[in-house]
């Protein structure tokens, strides 16, 4: 190999990690724990490429080709051509976002009681999708956009449990959780 072949290699690693940090940065933009999750496996989707590729590629044990470079150009809305030239960190944007694992650290289920939650709340997603995502929207909804009436304070409903029926017996509440359910097939 010669002096400009290693360059260029290097050159075209250098451009690719910088594609990768940008695409980090605006992933993590609007992050939240699913999101940083996987980062790797969603840039080499995007450039079109195996998660094992990329890992060999930013390992140094495969370098990027000219048919890559092109890939990644188009794939990443680069000009031809960008993949060959060096570019220095001054195009990088003047405000750093925080390192990748502190805003992984902070999104991560802290204890055994998070970890649950998470994981009921991933169990019901995967079986119901749909359903799981317009309840939870609906029960977040409420928790974290307060209504015109609870703008303020009020201590009385501090002490006092939210929405408790006179003669609530229950049958409210199990209509309402037992609606999407099928019934179960009888045994022959």
């Amino acid at each position: 190999m010669t002096d400009s072949s290693i360059d260029l290699a290097q050159i075209r690693l250098d451009n690719a990690m910088m594609l990768f940090d940008e695409f980090v940065r605006h992933t993590a933009k609007h992050a939240d724990a699913a999101t940083l999750r996987g980062l790797e496996r969603r840039f080499a989707e995007r450039i079109q490429i195996q998660p094992s590729y990329w890992s060999q590629i930013k390992s140094r044990s495969r370098q990027i080709g000219e048919r890559l470079a092109r890939q990644f150009e188009y794939l990443c809305h680069k000009p031809r051509g960008w993949m060959d030239l060096p570019h220095s960190t001054i195009e990088q944007p003047a405000v750093a976002a925080p390192p990748l694992e502190e805003a992984v650290a902070e999104s991560l289920p802290r204890d055994d009681d998070e970890r649950f939650i998470v994981g009921l709340v991933l169990t019901y997603y995967r079986r119901h999708p749909l359903r799981a995502r317009t309840r939870l929207l609906d029960l977040l909804g409420e928790v974290l956009v307060p209504s015109s009436s609870q703008d303020a304070p009020q201590p009385t409903r501090v002490a006092t449990p939210p929405r408790v029926a006179a003669a609530d017996d229950g049958s409210d509440l199990w209509r309402r959780s037992s609606g999407g359910i099928a019934p179960l097939k009888q045994k022959k």
